[in-house]
C-alpha cells in the first residue's frame, strides 16, 4: 500500500504532462499534415522563413514555388508553415 502512495503522485504529474504537453503537440502536427498534404496549385503559404510565395507544382516530397513571376524555387514540404490568408 505505501507502494501505491508512493508512486500515485508520478503518475498524476505524467498524466497532466500528457495532457498539457503531449496531446496538444500531436494534434497540432496532424493538423498541418492534413494541410500540407490539401495544398494545390495557386495556394498561397507561408515558408519557415518568412515568404509568402504561391504553389506552382506539388511533387512527392517537394514543392516549387513561384516567387516572382519569374523566380520558381523548389523547396520541401516541410518549411511551409501555414496557408496564407488576405485580410482584405
Amino acid at each position: 500500500m505505501e507502494i501505491i502512495s508512493q508512486l500515485l503522485p508520478f503518475v498524476f504529474l505524467i498524466a497532466i504532462m500528457y495532457f498539457v504537453i503531449i496531446r496538444p503537440q500531436q494534434k497540432e502536427a496532424k493538423a498541418r499534415k492534413e494541410m500540407i498534404e490539401a495544398l494545390k496549385k495557386g495556394d498561397k503559404v507561408i515558408t519557415s522563413s518568412g515568404f509568402i510565395v504561391v504553389v506552382h507544382k506539388i511533387e512527392e516530397n517537394f514543392l516549387s514555388i513561384k516567387m516572382t513571376d519569374d523566380v520558381i524555387v523548389k523547396i520541401t514540404k516541410d518549411s511551409i508553415i501555414k496557408e496564407f490568408e488576405d485580410e482584405a
